[in-house]
Formats: structure tokens, C-alpha cells, sequence
């Protein structure tokens, strides 16, 4: 009985190590995210944080669309962070019964 519940402990464990890793492995990464047809170029971390913004010279003129589309960029960057780390989750936990 009790060898059941260290065999499940070392599972625990190989888990939370495992989650560290997926962890580490996701703030490594840099996700890219052009808006208004590439006008607007966004590389975010896994962090979630802004590593480099690229605009085009066109839109320099428009305060309006340029602060709409940035955002929208920087949101559609984040999503993108978030569905990485669900689906790494997700595969991490497909192996438990």
C-alpha cells in the first residue's frame, strides 16, 4: 500500500520537474505578430513581454490606426503565449490516467 503512494510521489515529482521545464522552455521563446497587413510587427517572450516593435513608416502619420493596431498586435501576440502554454500543459498531462 505504501509503495503505492511513494510510486505516486515520484510521479509528483517528475511532474513538477517536468512543468518547470515546459516553463523554461516557453519563457525561451519569442513569438512574432504582424498587424494591418505587416504594417505593424510585435515580438513578444514567453514572459509576455514586448522585446521589439516594428512600424512602418506610413502609419507614422495616423496616431489613431497606429495605437489601435499596436495594441491589437500586442494582445494577438499574447494570445498566442497562452495558447503555447496550454497546449504545453496539455501534453505534459496526456500522460496521466
Amino acid at each position: 500500500m505504501f509503495s503505492g503512494l511513494g510510486d505516486m510521489g515520484k510521479m509528483f515529482e517528475g511532474m513538477q520537474e517536468n512543468a518547470a521545464k515546459l516553463q523554461e522552455e516557453l519563457e525561451s521563446k519569442t513569438f512574432s505578430v504582424k498587424s494591418g497587413g505587416g504594417m505593424i510587427e510585435v515580438q513578444i517572450n514567453g514572459k509576455g513581454e514586448v522585446l521589439d516593435l516594428t512600424i512602418d513608416d506610413e502609419l507614422l502619420s495616423d496616431k489613431d490606426s497606429l495605437q489601435i493596431l499596436i495594441i491589437g498586435a500586442i494582445n494577438d501576440a499574447n494570445k498566442m503565449v497562452q495558447q503555447n502554454q496550454q497546449s504545453s500543459a496539455m501534453s505534459m498531462l496526456g500522460g496521466l490516467k
